[in-house]
């Protein structure tokens, strides 16, 4: 994938996040640069399969993903920069083949939709969680 394809994508975010809606000409763009992966970050978001951690009182957010796999996993990702699944860095970090994972995309369009689970903890327990990554 190219800057042209990531520009692209962060102009479809930015719409979709100022509307809380996204069209069909929107995910038909977005289809043609993720593909199956956008499919399957949908359904996650469907079956409200994501989370936001924020810390309180600082506001610094991480997202917990769930899989889709039987075993329910969840994976902990930033969603435009890191994803703990095997995908991302076999995909994205090795192989170069894609802008980011399923988890990355299901957290991004969650998050522009505010379909997220919001969940609140102290700072000093997001740290916990992110010392663990």
């Amino acid at each position: 994938m190219n800057a042209s394809s990531s520009l692209i994508a962060e102009t479809m975010w930015r719409d979709i996040e100022s509307t809380r809606s996204v069209t069909d000409e929107q995910l038909s763009i977005l289809h043609f640069l993720f593909g199956k992966n956008l499919e399957r970050a949908a359904r996650i978001v469907d079956l409200r399969g994501v989370k936001r951690i924020s810390g309180e009182p600082s506001g610094r957010s991480i997202f917990q993903v769930v899989g889709e796999s039987r075993r329910k996993e969840e994976y902990f990702c930033f969603a435009e920069h890191y994803c703990a699944c095997y995908s991302f860095f076999y995909d994205i970090v090795n192989r170069g083949e894609q802008l980011c994972c399923k988890h990355q995309l299901a957290a991004r369009l969650a998050a522009s939709l505010g379909a997220c689970v919001d969940v609140k903890v102290s700072d000093k327990q997001l740290a916990v969680l992110l010392s663990k990554l």
